[in-house]
């Protein structure tokens, strides 16, 4: 016996964004970060270039710790679009730390200023 009902069949959904419904509105945001304003982008430019230098210096405890926080400040605004202050502090407060290294890598120097702009200091 045949009936008029539709079937639907909804296989995997992961990933996925669908409504049902006459009024409904489905939006994805899938994969992609908030949008950024232009602080946040100074610095997560300054971020990778900063990484990048680091790889051409010696590496030891300071500069492995630096280099976690960056990955982890660039993750943070790729993913988000914003950085957090207590990050912003961290960053601060490990740049400080990492003084000569500073002074020897203009991408440091970037990042420091970009740090300090979105502290609003």
């Amino acid at each position: 016996m045949a009936t008029d009902e539709p079937n639907v069949r909804i296989g995997d959904v992961s990933h996925s964004t669908f409504a049902i419904g006459s009024h409904a509105h489905a939006e994805s945001h899938h994969g992609t970060g908030g949008p950024r304003d232009a602080a946040a982008e100074e610095l997560l430019k300054a971020v990778r270039e900063l990484r990048a230098d680091l790889t051409r210096v010696r590496a030891d405890e300071r500069t492995r710790e630096l280099d976690a926080e960056l990955a982890d400040t660039e993750d943070e605004i790729s993913r988000t679009g914003t950085v957090g202050e207590s990050r912003l502090q961290r960053l601060r407060r490990l740049l400080a730390d990492s003084e000569a290294l500073v002074s020897l890598l203009a991408s440091a120097g970037a990042v420091a200023g970009a740090v300090t702009g979105l502290l609003g200091m």
